[in-house]
């Protein structure tokens, strides 16, 4: 799913912000700056089609790109022939491993994947060769033209194989082992209960596939022009591969549409450089859905097993876990997906012993990485369905069983780290339990779209049960283990208008919109305008874990404040005051006795004012040999309490409805806030009940959005935002949290908890398949 925000209005009912949010009852919401629900400034533009996406770029003399992806998840490469392509008429370079320098390989966290393979293939699609030629058919006809000839190995695609397994990388098949010991390994609780849990392969899939432009530039160097989401690091890969220095790169970010991940993945982009530097032409590249599927990583399938110890009121004593990341081919951020799966393993709970073991492995199954909630969503899925486990086993209710064992602010996590952040963990829960449920629907023909399946659904109304669970999930917030988080901006104010230059990449999450609010609200000026992110700039690093609000936000409130001091300055020594004594609002500057009053234009009396400043967070620390450390900056959470209908004869089901609580630190855009939760609520779902990339022995199966089921506004349930806790953390510039990655992180577990109790059975897969959704026999 996307969380461009045009797509999440469409797939849900919106809701407005609960009671109690934002201003007072006696306050109205303002219309600029900070609280207000400001639109964003592209809103026009996107609606009515003439938004500059990738797909959508020209330039004169162009060339189309094509790429050649292996069949086999798993086979040596003997020879590759591009005689046949490089000979076809409009055909202008074909490029493979001999063409780039060095080892030609590339990756954010692990320098191990290969633009092109060279002797070995590792998963089904990657990337064999490019080609450039004058027309795009010409160019597809040209890549299926090149001869390769392969000797198919055996692939490994179970990961609990991996480890005894021949490597399938020189660097090994393990890529990291995570250990963590808190706590006495001897304590035993009164009720153990115990689990397996898998965990599917969740596809980001974005609105509009991979797409660039790649321009040659006169002194030898490229620019690309793509929907990256980290364009300083894409610089930086993009150069190492061409053998260039990075000043000779340039990476011009287009519109961005939607991204819950990675956005645009190396490998689109390096092979597009590589085309335009051989034939010194302009080069597109727009990948298909089904090259898309092949190409970018996806969520780590994971397989969980888990021993819950508790004593007779249902309070944990111990957990015990081992958790198993599928990396496929390549290290991406697996390694950081597995430290936020085993640090946050236990969930917002209270555990004083846990010995979790966690790894992620190489296999030969599609590539794994960053997807909203990596490592958080998988485990929230199996301590979730050890909760209700326990709940059965002693008789109480699962609401209560989790509010006994609720984090709360001042508790320590299994990693030894103090929560120091607000950590309303009951609170929330409260809220979603005694939330009015949905009434029934009626027995009537023309309710019949309400029941599981439709009125195609051949069910009976018989047949279904109401189920009702909950869940409560945690992320952490911007990088982890050490993670250099540091962003830049420089704000600009002439003539009246301000200019905000931030290298923050705009991928739907609203950063755009808070830099206009932030400058509203700090130098009083109506018109804002944000310029476009390009690697000129000074880096503000991936739009990743809610960072921009927090690093690019505190940068851009810096160099505004930095820009209304140089303005009141003036001011406060003409009339012998201070400028704290001095207040801006509504395009006006007063002093605290009401002596001065005046416009900022008029203090601005043409001149041109500017500041640059940067906000780094606290550092963090990585996780030891013991897993543990002050691995985190911040933490947010979430509760969802989740109504389904299930058929129990047939298997199939509706989420009804969705409440959800969150403890979102500040509103700071309304409207754009209650999106950013529909729009993760309705992600979650997507992982819960139908997102699955399925693989046959290595090889995806139906790569495209026929064979891979998103949710659409069908499926969509209602989705009560009944609590936003707005008590800030100190620490965070305007005390606000992220606010999308939670609740797809707590969503999945909250509609398996429901369906468990709608049909008595386990649920312990994700997505939930039909054959699990029919009730249990009875006794």
């Amino acid at each position: 799913m996307t969380n461009d925000a045009a797509t999440a209005t469409s797939t849900t009912r919106t809701t407005p912000l609960p009671e109690g949010t934002g201003p007072g009852p006696d306050q109205e919401l303002p219309l600029l700056g900070l609280g207000a629900s400001l639109p964003p400034a592209d809103a026009r533009a996107k609606t009515e089609g003439t938004y500059p996406y990738a797909a959508d770029l020209w330039a004169e003399g162009l060339l189309w790109a094509a790429m050649l992806r292996s069949p086999h998840p798993h086979a040596r490469i003997l020879s590759i022939d591009t005689s046949a392509a490089a000979a076809m008429p409009g055909v202008r370079a074909v490029v493979t491993h001999e063409d780039i320098p060095g080892d030609g390989a590339y990756g954010r966290s692990v320098v191990d994947r290969p633009v092109f393979a060279s002797d070995l293939v590792r998963h089904h699609g990657e990337a064999i060769a490019a080609v450039a030629a004058d027309h795009p058919d010409t160019a597809r006809l040209a890549a299926a033209a090149i001869a390769v000839e392969y000797e198919v190995l055996e692939p490994v695609t179970d990961p609990e194989k991996a480890f005894a397994a021949e490597p399938l990388h020189p660097d090994g098949n393990l890529i990291r082992h995570i250990p963590l010991r808190f706590g006495d390994p001897d304590t035993v609780g009164e009720v153990i209960v115990e689990g397996l849990y898998r965990i599917g392969r969740q596809d980001p899939a974005p609105i509009g596939a991979e797409a660039g432009l790649a321009v040659p530039r006169p002194d030898g160097g490229v620019e690309l022009y793509t929907a990256s989401t980290d364009p300083h690091t894409d610089r930086d890969l993009a150069a190492a591969c061409f053998g260039l220095d990075t000043d000779r790169v340039k990476v011009v970010v287009t519109g961005v549409p939607g991204a819950t991940g990675d956005r645009e993945d190396p490998g689109f982009q390096i092979p597009l450089g590589l085309l335009a530097l051989r034939t010194g032409c302009p080069v597109k590249l727009a990948a298909t859905r089904e090259e898309s599927f092949l190409g970018h990583a996806h969520r780590h399938p994971t397989l969980l097993r888990y021993r819950h110890h508790a004593d007779a009121e249902g309070r944990l004593v111990k957990v015990e876990a081992q958790i198993l990341l599928d990396a496929g081919a390549y290290a991406d951020s697996s390694s950081e997906s597995l430290a936020a799966a085993v640090a946050f393993a236990c969930g917002p709970y209270v555990v004083p012993h846990a010995f979790i073991e966690g790894w992620a492995v190489r296999t030969n199954n599609p590539p794994s990485g960053h997807v909203r909630g990596e490592g958080a969503m998988q485990v929230c899925a199996a301590y979730e369905g050890q909760m209700d486990k326990l709940a059965a086993k002693l008789g109480i209710d699962p609401a209560e069983i989790r509010l006994r064992n609720a984090l709360s602010t001042g508790d320590i996590l299994p990693t030894s780290q103090t929560v120091t952040c607000p950590a309303p963990v009951a609170e929330l829960l409260r809220e979603v339990r005694d939330y009015p449920l949905p009434t029934l629907p009626k027995d009537a023909p023309e309710d019949d779209w309400l029941l599981p399946g439709g009125p195609e659904g051949a069910g009976e109304p018989g047949a279904v049960r109401r189920g009702v669970g909950y869940a409560l999930g945690m992320v952490h917030m911007l990088g982890a283990e050490g993670t250099d988080e540091v962003s830049t901006a420089t704000v600009r104010v002439h003539n009246g208008v301000a200019t905000v230059i931030c290298a923050a990449v705009e991928t739907g999450q609203g950063f755009t919109t808070l830099a206009r609010q932030i400058v509203q609200e700090t130098l009083g000026i109506e018109e804002v305008h944000v310029a476009s992110v390009d690697t000129d700039q000074p880096s503000a690093g991936p739009a990743t874990h809610g960072r921009h609000t927090w690093v690019s936000g505190g940068a851009v409130e810096r160099a505004a404040k930095m820009v209304r001091t140089q303005l009141l300055q003036p001011l406060a020594h003409q009339f012998g005051m201070s400028t704290e004594l001095l207040q801006i609002a509504d395009g006006k500057i007063t002093s605290y006795d009401g002596v001065l009053s005046t416009t900022v234009m008029e203090a601005m009396d043409g001149k041109e004012l500017w500041a640059t400043a940067q906000c780094r967070p606290h550092p963090t620390e990585p996780l030891d040999e013991s897993g543990q450390g002050d691995a985190f900056v911040g933490l947010a959470f979430c509760a969802v309490r989740a109504v389904v209908d299930v058929d129990i004869e047939l298997g199939s089901i509706r989420v009804v409805e969705m409440a959800v609580a969150q403890d979102v630190g500040r509103v700071l855009n309304p409207s754009q806030l209650a999106t950013r939760i529909e729009a993760g609520v309705t992600q979650g779902i997507g992982a819960a009940l139908t997102e699955n990339l399925r693989t046959a022995r290595g090889l995806i199966r139906h790569p495209d959005l026929t064979g891979y089921a998103l949710p659409t506004s069908l499926d969509a349930p209602d989705i009560r935002i009944v609590k936003l806790i707005e008590e800030r953390d100190v620490v965070a510039p305007f005390g606000a949290k992220p606010a999308s990655a939670v609740p797809v992180v707590t969503s999945p577990a909250a509609v398996a908890a429901a369906v468990r109790a709608a049909t008595g059975r386990p649920v312990n897969r994700l997505p939930i398949r039909p054959q699990a959704a029919v009730a249990a026999p009875k006794s």
